[in-house]
């Protein structure tokens, strides 16, 4: 592997410098190989960084420990996937605090056109399990990639459900990919490698410890397009990571339980605070997220081939055309359009299928 590999994981470890301030850093230097070269007091003066942090670059004890991840990478057939990376979950980029570094074992495309991440509580029900499994089955239409945490209760019936209907499924750790935690779940994480993989931002020796378990909620939920949680206590981790959903301006779906069932409060509470939607089968999900006119706006397509757009409706295209898909607040920006006069060119450029609307306020071309 080449020596920027080794700069990638040593930027990744150093101690006071998280993920956000490791992207300025970069786009300060202009490479991540001039992040460490560059002199202490030009580093000072990239807003937050400071003398302490700066400090922390110049003293460059972390390549050691660097080098010696990538011999474990190059033993266990690991990939390393930087955020400035194509195979990069284009989703997650959309997250500030998204990790600048993965680590992924295993045969999948995290940028696929449909994935969905679903959690849940440890202590799964029969009627949690029997949800789980009638929902991924009825989506395995749309062919998505399953994205989970690998835990007991709905976290691995996600990946055996998906492995049932030849799915990719991917499950995110936080603890190093030298271990399988829980060890329980080992023949199934084996079965993953030839269908999804397993990924993680820690490097091996990294152990399970609590205090990691909502970095790693960070990743189910920002690669993902929507978060679904089937069956949670109140408290309970995969409320984190809807909260983080949230956060990230993804859609959230919960499946209501009884109101005196503990292993359903936790879904019956984000309903009630509108944190989540409340879907009771894949075809409300597929109607929310508008995954079920996908074939009828293809064709839509076809017949608008020729539409003669006007002035200002050839302005916002023209501005879609820029980026891969763009917010609301940023066309507003790009065409110096009020958000009232951008929302209903849009809605007209949708009916026209020209442009198609995404979660999070987001809009690509068709």
């Amino acid at each position: 592997m080449s020596d920027s590999l080794k700069y990638k994981i040593a930027l990744s470890l150093i101690p006071t410098i998280g993920d956000v301030l490791a992207k300025r850093l970069v786009a300060y230097c202009g490479s991540v190989e001039a992040v460490f070269k560059e002199k202490k007091g030009a580093l000072e003066k990239i807003p937050g960084i400071g003398t302490v942090n700066a400090g922390a670059v110049i003293n460059q004890t972390v390549f050691k420990r660097a080098e010696e991840e990538i011999l474990f990478i190059e033993k266990n057939n690991i990939q390393p996937v930087f955020y400035l990376d194509k195979a990069y979950p284009k989703r997650l980029t959309h997250c500030e605090d998204s990790p600048i570094l993965l680590y992924f074992k295993g045969d999948a495309d995290f940028n696929q056109q449909h994935v969905i991440s679903i959690v849940g509580t440890r202590e799964a029900t029969e009627y949690g399990k029997s949800i789980c499994e009638k929902l991924i089955k009825e989506l395995a239409h749309l062919n998505p990639l399953i994205v989970s945490g690998l835990a007991y209760g709905i976290d691995v019936c996600a990946h055996k459900a998906a492995l049932d209907n030849n799915l990719k499924t991917i499950g995110v750790f936080a603890h190093g990919l030298d271990k399988i935690y829980p060890a329980a779940h080992r023949s199934i994480a084996e079965k993953m490698l030839e269908n999804g993989g397993l990924l993680t931002d820690f490097i091996s020796k990294t152990q399970p410890n609590p205090e990691f378990f909502p970095s790693r909620n960070r990743i189910v939920a920002g690669m993902a397009d929507c978060t679904i949680v089937i069956e949670s206590k109140l408290g309970g981790g995969s409320l984190i990571t809807a909260d983080i959903a949230n956060s990230y301006n993804r859609d959230v779906f919960a499946f209501p339980g009884r109101v005196n069932d503990p292993t359903s409060e936790g879904c019956n509470s984000i309903i009630k605070q509108n944190k989540a939607a409340l879907v009771q089968s894949a075809a409300d999900i597929e109607y929310i997220m508008g995954w079920e006119q996908s074939k009828k706006v293809k064709k839509s397509i076809q017949k608008q081939l020729f539409l003669e757009l006007k002035p200002e409706e050839e302005v916002v295209v023209k501005a879609l055309k820029a980026n891969e898909s763009t917010n609301i607040d940023d066309l507003c920006f790009a065409t110096k359009m009020t958000m009232s006069k951008v929302s209903t060119l849009l809605l007209t450029l949708e009916f026209s299928g020209v442009v198609k609307s995404l979660p999070g306020k987001m809009y690509k071309l068709n």
